[in-house]
Formats: C-alpha cells, sequence, structure tokens
C-alpha cells in the first residue's frame, strides 16, 4: 500500500473545527447500499441474488438496508451472484465516500432508524 493512502482522523474536539465534523457512516451502510445499486442496475430480484448467494432473502434484505453487518463470506457470495469482483465492491464504496451522496445518505439512514434529520437523495 502506497504512502500516505491511510490518514489519521483528528481526535474530536482538539483540532480546528473541533466537533463540528460530521459522523463517518457504518460499512453495512455504505455496503448494502452499493450492493443494492448493483442488484437494481441489472433488474434482479433480492429472491434471485439471495438464491444465487445461498443467503436468505430476508437477510440479504437486512444487508442491503444496513441492518446487518456481513461477514467478508457473505459479502464474497453476494458480489458473485451479482457478477462483481471485490474491487467493484470496493471502488463504489471509494466513490461514495468521495462524494456528497455520503451525507445525504447518512442523513436519511439516521431518519429512517427514528433520529435525525431528514434528507432528501437526489441522482443525477
Amino acid at each position: 500500500m502506497g504512502e500516505g493512502v491511510l490518514r489519521p482522523l483528528p481526535v474530536p474536539g482538539t483540532g480546528p473545527g473541533r466537533d463540528d465534523r460530521p459522523d463517518e457512516p457504518l460499512m453495512r451502510d455504505l455496503v448494502g447500499a452499493a450492493l443494492r445499486r448493483a442488484r437494481l442496475r441489472q433488474g434482479r430480484t433480492l429472491k434471485d441474488v439471495a438464491d444465487r448467494a445461498q443467503v436468505s432473502l430476508p437477510y440479504l434484505s437486512e444487508i442491503e438496508r444496513g441492518r446487518k453487518e456481513p461477514s467478508s463470506e457473505v459479502v464474497a457470495a453476494v458480489c458473485r451472484a451479482l457478477g462483481l469482483h471485490l474491487v467493484d465492491l470496493v471502488g463504489a464504496l471509494h466513490s461514495d465516500l468521495s462524494t456528497p451522496w455520503t451525507t445525504a445518505h447518512r442523513s436519511s439512514v439516521r431518519s429512517a432508524r427514528g433520529g435525525g434529520t431528514e434528507a432528501l437523495l437526489l441522482a443525477a
């Protein structure tokens, strides 16, 4: 891995801007959203992908909604079922973390879980 790829985050309350840094998104939210987008782009059903990945339909639904934290084995199985390589998923996560989408998504997830403010996600 190249130098400078991983950078430490400032400790809240110690640097410029102090506690105004937004919360980091949860990996389960990002992974679930990326898997759902890939499935929907392919026009596939939850049942089809769950069957091919050999996971239950309710469990895959919970993963896509960010309610469950899948193991690496389950992520690999779902990626295979979608015809994706792990690098495709990681690239999607990188894009999500590099765009304003993450902020809007985080707000909508917080709202769906009963806290925070509501946000409307618009895609171009």
